[in-house]
């Protein structure tokens, strides 16, 4: 989905009309936030979709094309959808069978408060990297961590901060990632060239994370490890459960082996999910009656200890309802907010305004941005600024995967920090921390737009059309190897790029980038 065209008799809102949804639903979850209502975002991103409904009425847009650009916006979603109803599967069934609280159980065992948080972020990260899905991760690890941590005192928002920093790190890096793929794609660049382009900004960003955990846990600022409520855990999920045992891991192992043999998402969340009810069948003498209980309506159990209760009441295709019921109502207001012009109002005159390759980076970073926090969704903020910005990216001589690169740096791990995008309402929930509790401990999240951001600004981390690129800290360019584009498109890129060295724009390979 690009920005859209204008049919016949439509005209484009002006900046007040445009910015008009997104105000009404900033200013609704602020009044709640403020006056306390405790109310759900739900119905205020359905108030904010009735008033960009109204806006393209002013626009002379039909209301039926409004709708249907709703719609198709949902329609592009559906997988991720289905994904989210069968996560909740695995979740019950891996709560069944006792593979989460297995990894409680034996977490407990290895685990202090002096290596926590630093190999929390660490192992989210590998697991997220082979399995291409920060949400199966935060599903199933995340889970674990959150109950490990709490009985060491440790604040659970730091510890979902930590896990997100890993998870979404490890997302971005596995080529078996929709929203790596997806980014891409609609810059129209290889997979490869295009992991290959962010190693240069997300893992700096990841790195300094993880020095971060490392450093809260080593001064001890973490937690304080409580003999008492471990104990009291580890009762509640050996007294619970007819059968324990490092086994019960393997489903995990499972998950990982589904990823690296490549099945598709749906199905493989489902197979595993089968795997888990297999093993709630054998080892906790599960019926298949249980079986179809655990997969709709997750694992529910009285223990008498709060901590295991928390733990295990979890999972089903009932638990991710009311996710489902966000992610729908935002992803249709984005898909409205879309049609109605309001980006192309609000945007479209900073093409223009573009000159440097820094002012490239920084377009794509912050529309990407702005495309989560008005319409909410992941998808949205790496397709629209691909259609927005990809002819000026080859006009001015730089490569596809600076383009894809700076979509995932502004987008993928920006959109868990928003409350009321279908990304941040799903980790939201799972982990059961708000977001706005969680944010500021996502430290990878909040760095690396802003390391993509500032390297750019001193001349570092350009891409040119023919593959020299320069480094972090700028200074001259060097060789590198040429990304995929269209053919036609890398050819004009390549024309700009000759023309504008031989300008003097930009500097030559050997050559600082300004001559």
């Amino acid at each position: 989905m690009a920005v859209s065209k204008r049919k016949e008799g439509e005209v484009l809102p002006n900046k007040f009309l445009a910015i008009l949804p997104v105000l009404t639903l900033l200013g609704l979850m602020l009044a709640n936030y403020l006056f306390e209502w405790g109310q759900d975002p739900h119905m205020y991103v359905l108030i904010a979709a009735c008033v960009c409904a109204f806006v393209g009425f002013l626009c002379k847009i039909p209301i039926k094309e409004m709708l249907a650009a709703g719609y198709d916006a949902v329609a592009q979603s559906l997988e991720a959808m289905f994904i989210l109803l069968f996560v909740g599967c695995l979740v019950g069934s891996f709560e069944w069978c006792g593979t989460i609280p297995a990894l409680v159980f034996y977490g407990l065992k290895i685990f202090t408060p002096t290596i926590f948080l630093p190999l929390v972020c660490l192992l989210c990260a590998i697991v997220g990297l082979s399995l291409g899905s920060s949400y199966t991760v935060t599903a199933t690890l995340g889970i674990a961590f959150m109950s490990i941590g709490a009985t060491m005192g440790i604040n659970p928002a730091i510890i979902a901060g930590a896990v997100l920093s890993g998870a979404c790190t490890g997302d971005k890096f596995s080529p078996l990632s929709d929203s790596t793929n997806l980014s891409a794609a609609s810059a129209q660049t290889g997979l490869f060239d295009h992991v290959r382009a962010m190693v240069a900004t997300t893992f700096p960003a990841f790195v300094i994370a993880f020095l971060g955990y490392c450093a809260l846990s080593f001064t001890g600022n973490a937690g304080q490890y409580d003999p008492e409520l471990v104990e009291g855990l580890e009762n509640a999920i050996s007294d619970n459960f007819a059968f324990m045992s490092p086994v019960l891991l393997l489903p995990i192992l499972a998950i990982i082996v589904i990823a690296v043999v490549q099945i598709p998402a749906v199905p493989g969340v489902l197979l595993v999910s089968l795997i888990g009810c297999l093993f709630a069948v054998i080892f906790q003498g599960a019926s298949f009656a249980d079986c179809i209980s655990m997969t709709h309506y997750g694992f529910g159990i009285e223990t008498g200890n709060e901590l295991a209760d928390k733990l295990m009441n979890r999972g089903g295709m009932d638990s991710m309802l009311w996710t489902i019921n966000m992610a729908l109502i935002a992803i249709g207001f984005g898909g409205m907010y879309s049609r109605s012009g309001a980006v192309e109002s609000l945007l479209g005159n900073m093409i223009k305004k573009i000159r440097t390759p820094f002012h490239m980076a920084a377009a794509i970073i912050l529309t990407a941005m702005f495309c989560i926090l008005t319409m909410c969704d992941q998808y949205l903020g790496l397709i629209i600024p691909a259609g927005m910005y990809k002819e000026k990216v080859d006009e001015m001589g730089l490569s596809r995967n600076l383009l894809s690169r700076c979509q995932e740096d502004g987008g993928t791990l920006f959109s868990p920090l928003v409350p009321w995008s279908s990304c941040g309402v799903y980790h939201s929930g799972m982990l059961q921390v708000s977001t706005m509790a969680y944010l500021p401990w996502c430290f990878t999240n909040i760095l690396n737009p802003i390391i993509s951001l500032a390297t750019a600004a001193w001349g570092g981390n350009i891409i040119f059309a023919d593959g020299s690129k320069t480094g972090f800290f700028g200074g001259k360019i060097k060789e590198g190897k040429v990304a995929g584009a269209p053919e036609e498109a890398h050819e004009y890129a390549m024309k700009k790029l000759a023309e504008l060295r031989a300008s003097g724009e930009y500097g030559n390979v050997g050559e600082k980038i300004h001559k």
